[in-house]
């Protein structure tokens, strides 16, 4: 019998039944190819237990395994599920290698088997890597140089190691498949096999994939990757700066929003467990500049005191520059244009360029109020008075607007020792719950700037 024609992607993995220049997809340009459709076996049952009543379904309080890394802890909501895929993407040169080595040498010094197998790198790589960032490998780590996931499961079982890293998941192949290594159908293949390690109900296993990343800064590969694992963990952050934020896109057994935050060192990815010290300034009262105030932002669950800096200079030019690193720049137009209209300060023949401390983006509004007044310190050369911070949104109205999460921002102003703390008046706080933090309820920018400035 003659067998039948498809044509398959070999970007998405997508089949038509006929060739197309471009694929209806993911609009690739010359990527379908023609193969044999292969016909369809249905394959005999492999699971052999009965279904169980949601309610008599036992979780014990062990399922989470706690490295001594607190971010990436945190990250990963409370710690590492026993049964889990998790995938780590981030671009090239970001620390993905480095995070996970010292996430293995963590496990293996609390007496757990780990399997390091890398495609990208030889075993000698891989040991250098590890003696410069480590002070002492352990014993209970295994590592291993091969693109054959059929050699890496052979080891699996003579190893049985609790944890298991595969670097790259694309570098990888099985041999039942004849297609190369990173296409969609080898990539799933081994992304499925592996799962159905991690979830075997007599050796639950923790497996890390290494997924590499586009051009476009997206997670090679098809979706279906990303909706096959548990977790899913994206590392951002300029290779020139030391600065690495760590974020769980995708977290079945945690909060999606959650960051964690790591200072890139010559001995690896360090914790920075008190990022409130790592984004802003301590300044003394006599040591206050003109252009610089504070925020507390939420990073997931966490509040961070954030910040802000600003520099207003004369231009020469018929258009004033309006330049930021950490805000959208029609946001900071948005501000300035709220600044012009409603407490009457000129930007006409002013540039203006605003950034956050570490690089960090701003994402929220509750800096906003922050932003503003760091503008307008610049540009009066006047700095904001000491151990305040400033926590609103600003309408268009020039109204100061309430944020959510006001009272946990406020606590973590007040454990790190700020006096003062400009909100909005329709906030619904009580002041008298902060005993060393003063809260200063306001209703428009205008009555702000007047206070502090004296305008």
């Amino acid at each position: 019998m003659k067998k039948k024609i498809v044509y398959q992607c070999s970007n998405c993995g997508y089949i038509s039944q006929g060739f197309f220049g471009k694929c209806p997809n993911c609009n690739s340009w010359n990527t379908l190819e023609e193969k044999e459709e292969e016909p369809s076996k249905k394959a005999p049952s492999k699971n052999n237990k009965d279904a169980l009543k949601l309610k008599s379904v036992e979780v014990s309080s062990d399922e989470r395994v706690k490295t001594s890394i607190e971010e990436f802890n945190r990250v990963m909501g409370g710690g590492i599920v026993r049964d889990s895929v998790s995938i780590l993407t981030a671009k090239p040169g970001s620390g993905k290698s480095t995070l996970l080595m010292q996430v293995a040498n963590d496990l293996a010094n609390k007496g757990m088997r780990v399997l390091y197998a890398s495609g990208e790198e030889s075993e000698t790589q891989i040991k250098m890597r590890a003696e410069r960032i480590l002070d002492k490998l352990s014993e209970n780590i295994w590592v291993y140089s091969v693109n054959s996931l059929n050699s890496v499961l052979d080891q699996v079982e003579k190893i049985d190691p609790q944890f298991i890293i595969i670097d790259s998941i694309q570098t990888f192949t099985l041999d039942e498949f004849p297609q190369r290594p990173g296409t969609p159908t080898q990539t799933m293949e081994c992304a499925y096999k592996m799962t159905e390690i991690a979830k075997d109900i007599n050796k639950p296993r923790m497996i890390f994939l290494v997924g590499q990343m586009t051009k476009q800064d997206e997670l090679a590969g098809v979706r279906s990757l990303e909706h096959l694992v548990d977790t899913v963990l994206l590392i951002e952050g300029d290779s020139s700066e030391d600065l690495r934020s760590l974020m769980a896109t995708k977290n079945r057994y945690g909060s999606t929003g959650e960051i964690g935050f790591f200072s890139m060192t010559e001995k690896g990815m360090i914790s920075i467990d008190n990022p409130s010290e790592y984004f802003m300034t301590r300044r003394s009262e006599n040591e206050q500049v003109a252009g610089s105030s504070l925020s507390v932002i939420r990073e997931g669950t966490r509040p961070i005191i954030l910040e802000t800096e600003a520099l207003a200079s004369k231009t020469f030019l018929p258009y004033p520059s309006r330049i930021s690193e950490s805000i959208r720049r029609e946001h900071l137009n948005t501000l300035v244009s709220i600044l012009e209209e409603r407490a009457g300060i000129k930007f006409l023949d002013k540039n203006i360029v605003v950034k956050s401390a570490g690089g960090i983006k701003v994402k929220e509004q509750a800096s906003n109020l922050s932003v503003m007044v760091s503008i307008v310190s610049s540009t009066l050369n006047k700095p904001v008075e000491a151990n305040s911070v400033f926590i609103a949104d600003v309408g268009l109205t020039g109204e100061l607007k309430n944020v959510p999460s006001l009272d946990v921002r406020l606590k973590e102003a007040e454990r790190m020792g700020f006096k003062k703390a400009y909100v909005s008046k329709y906030s619904n706080v009580k002041e008298e719950n902060y005993k060393n933090l003063q809260v200063i309820k306001m209703t428009n920018i205008l009555e702000v700037l007047q206070k502090i400035f004296s305008i």
